[in-house]
C-alpha cells in the first residue's frame, strides 16, 4: 500500500483529497494546523500529524513524524495546505508579504527538502503541488498571494528538472475558482475595499472534486503532465497570458 502525506486536510481540495484518495487504497497521512481539525481527522479514520507551515520548527516535527509512521517509505507528498493575503500591494506590510511567502512558499521548500530524501532513497515518489489561476496571471488585489504561487511555479520547475535523471515526478496542479471555504479564510487588508471574484467567476467555478481526476493521473499515471489545469478560465488564462501581448492582457486583467 502506497504512502501519501497531504497538508492542508481541514477542508476543501485536501479533505476531498484524502477521502478520495483513502477509498482507492492509499494510506494517508494527512495535516491540519488546528488540534480540532486534527481530532475531526482521527474520527474519519485518518492518520494525522499537526502542521503549521509557517513555523519551521513545527515543519520539522512535522516531517520527523511522517517518516517514522511510513517508516520512510513515503510515496508523495501533496503540498496542499495555504491561505490568501488579499488587498492592493500599498496596503501590504513586510510582515503580512513574509507570512505569506512563510506559508506558501518556504514552508513547501523546507517540508519537501526534508521528505525528498526517503523518497531518492527508493527511486520513486510524486512531488504535487497546489498552485492555482493566479500563479498564472497575476490581478489586482491578489498580489501577494499571486506573488507566492508565482514563487512555486518556479521552483517547481526548477525541482522538476534537478530530478529529472530520477524516477520522482514533480506536478502542479493549477485551479480556478472552486466552491472551498478558501474565500472564507482570506485575509484581507481592506476592509471596505475587499476583494472578491468578479461575477463571471461564477460560471466557471466547480465543487473541489474536479481536482480529482487530475490528482489521480499525477499519482498514477507513468508520465504525469507537468501542469494540470482545472475549469476552463484557467485554461484560458494560461492560452492568453501566451499568445496576449502584456498591454492587452493589463486592459483585461485591470478590472478583475
Amino acid at each position: 500500500m502506497r504512502t501519501i502525506f497531504i497538508t492542508g486536510c481541514s477542508s476543501g481540495i485536501g479533505l476531498i483529497s484524502a477521502i478520495a484518495l483513502k477509498k482507492r487504497g492509499y494510506r494517508i497521512i494527512a495535516s491540519c494546523r488546528k488540534s480540532l481539525d486534527q481530532q475531526k481527522l482521527i474520527e474519519q479514520g485518518f492518520e494525522t500529524v499537526l502542521l503549521d507551515l509557517d513555523n519551521p520548527d513545527s515543519v520539522k516535527q512535522a516531517a520527523q513524524e511522517v517518516l517514522a509512521l511510513s517508516e520512510g517509505k513515503l510515496y508523495a507528498l501533496f503540498n496542499n495546505a495555504g491561505f490568501g493575503v488579499y488587498g492592493r500591494l500599498s496596503t501590504i506590510s513586510r510582515e503580512q508579504l513574509e507570512s505569506q511567502f512563510s506559508t506558501n512558499f518556504f514552508g513547501v521548500h523546507q517540508l519537501t527538502q526534508l521528505l525528498l530524501p526517503a523518497m531518492l532513497k527508493q527511486d520513486e515518489g510524486r512531488i504535487i503541488q497546489t498552485s492555482s489561476i493566479v500563479g498564472i496571471v497575476a490581478t489586482p488585489g491578489r498580489g501577494a498571494y499571486s506573488a507566492s504561487k508565482y514563487a512555486l511555479e518556479a521552483w517547481s520547475d526548477v525541482l522538476r528538472l534537478e530530478l529529472a535523471q530520477t524516477n520522482i515526478k514533480v506536478c502542479l496542479i493549477e485551479p480556478g475558482p472552486l466552491k472551498t471555504y478558501f474565500s472564507n479564510n482570506v485575509n484581507q487588508t481592506e476592509q471596505k475595499n475587499m476583494v472578491k471574484n468578479p461575477p463571471i467567476a461564477k460560471r466557471f467555478t466547480l465543487p473541489p472534486e474536479a481536482v480529482l481526476p487530475y490528482l489521480f493521473h499525477a499519482l498514477e499515471h507513468d508520465k504525469p503532465k507537468i501542469r494540470y489545469r482545472v475549469t476552463k478560465i484557467t485554461k484560458i488564462a494560461a492560452i492568453a497570458k501566451r499568445l496576449l501581448p502584456d498591454r492587452l492582457m493589463d486592459k483585461i486583467l485591470k478590472n478583475k
